[in-house]
């Protein structure tokens, strides 16, 4: 979590939310939904845009969707809101 929500560069959280998202698993994404519940908005931006360069680059990515979509239903609210704003972003990546 500390990569993500690094306050001193935010280069690492965005290559870290990058890296995750390119992985595409549950677990992967459920780390990036926690720290976007934690985040503040810089940090956020920062995340937004890690996910965002994993969804656009070569070769594509595993669907980060169908995590989310996993995710809605996590017992822990923070995973489940953290997982909404993610799905978002890639809705308006697809846009």
């Amino acid at each position: 979590m500390g990569l993500l929500l690094d306050v001193e560069d935010t280069a690492v959280t965005r290559q870290t939310a990058e890296a995750l998202a390119r992985v595409g698993t549950v677990a992967a994404i459920r780390l990036i939904a926690l720290a976007v519940a934690q985040a503040d908005d810089n940090q956020a931006d920062w995340l937004q845009t890690g996910v965002h360069d994993a969804l656009v680059g070569l070769g594509g990515v595993p669907d980060v969707a169908a995590a989310c979509g996993k995710l809605a239903r996590d017992p822990e609210e923070a995973v489940r809101r953290g997982a909404a704003d993610i799905s978002a972003w890639a809705d308006d990546t697809r846009c």
